[in-house]
């Protein structure tokens, strides 16, 4: 029973890898590119570490599948937020299709309505 769980799970992991994978190619700029290579890909590597888990069966292997996950969902989204911050400060340009920009600099000339962690500009 327990070898059906774990095939299972790593099943469901292969096939979340597989769509974000394919969400990187079809999707249509760079940051919806990244969220698919982020959130599928971090989801399918938890349901494979836990598929291993459920196969080995110890607590030594649990713990450390444990622990990678936890390392896995801790750094990821972390990890895509400092990259997505940096190509959008960079102008790396976005679908045609994107309805809001909250990273957008405000249209008035107001210094307090600018964002605090950007350095003030000359002008």
């Amino acid at each position: 029973m327990i070898s059906w769980l774990a095939g299972v799970l790593l099943l469901l992991g292969a096939l979340f890898m597989l769509i974000g994978a394919i969400g990187i190619f079809r999707f249509p700029d760079f940051y919806t590119r990244m969220h698919a290579a982020t959130k599928a890909t971090s989801l399918g590597m938890g349901l494979m570490l836990a598929g291993v888990a459920a196969h080995f069966a110890g607590w030594v292997v649990l713990v450390k599948a444990f622990l990678v996950m936890l390392f896995i969902f801790l750094t990821t989204p972390v990890a895509a937020h400092a990259i997505s911050r940096a190509a959008h400060r960079q102008g790396v340009e976005k679908w045609s299709g994107t309805a809001m920009d909250e990273m957008a600099e405000p249209a008035s000339s107001d210094p307090e309505a600018a964002p605090r962690d950007h350095p003030p500009t000359s002008s």
